[in-house]
C-alpha cells in the first residue's frame, strides 16, 4: 500500500459494501422517523463521497463515533436531528466492522429565536448560562421543543 500524503483519503465504495453487508436496517424510536429504516443505496444516496480517514485528520467523525459507541457498549445512541442522514452509513460501518447495532433516537434541535442551531461548536450558551441569564424552566422547555 503507498503512503498517504497530506489531502490523501480512504473512503468508502458505498456500492461493495452495500453488497458485502447484505440487507441491513436501524431500529429509530425518536419522533421524527420512528420505525425501522432499510439501509440501502437509496438511504445513503445523499452521502456522497465518504471519507472514512484522512492523514491530516486520522479516522473521520463516522468511523471513529461507530467504532467508539462499540467500545463503550452503548446500546442506545441518541442523537439530534442534524445526524438523522448518516445513520443508515454508521449501520452499515458497523456491519462491516462486526460492530454491534444500538437503538438510535433522534430528537430534534435546540434553536435560538432567529431558529439557528444551539450547537457547542458554534460557541452556544449552556443551559447553565440560560439560567443564568434568567430563563425559566418553561422558557428552555419552549426552546427544546417540549413546551
Amino acid at each position: 500500500m503507498a503512503e498517504m500524503r497530506p489531502g490523501d483519503a480512504v473512503r468508502l465504495d458505498v456500492a461493495a459494501a452495500l453488497a458485502t453487508a447484505g440487507p441491513l436496517a436501524w431500529q429509530e424510536t425518536g419522533p421524527l422517523a420512528p420505525g425501522r429504516h432499510p439501509v440501502d443505496a437509496a438511504a445513503l444516496a445523499g452521502l456522497g463521497d465518504v471519507v472514512l480517514a484522512r492523514k491530516d485528520i486520522g479516522a473521520a467523525y463516522h468511523l471513529a463515533v461507530v467504532v467508539d459507541d462499540a467500545a463503550q457498549g452503548v446500546s442506545h445512541v441518541v442523537r439530534g436531528a442534524d445526524l438523522l442522514a448518516a445513520t443508515p452509513l454508521h449501520r452499515l460501518l458497523q456491519a462491516l466492522l462486526g460492530l454491534p447495532a444500538p437503538v438510535w433516537h433522534h430528537h430534534q434541535l435546540i434553536r435560538d429565536d432567529a431558529g439557528r442551531r444551539l450547537a457547542k461548536r458554534d460557541d452556544a450558551r449552556a443551559l447553565a448560562a440560560l439560567r443564568a441569564e434568567g430563563a425559566t424552566p418553561a422558557e428552555i422547555r419552549r426552546l427544546v421543543g417540549l413546551g
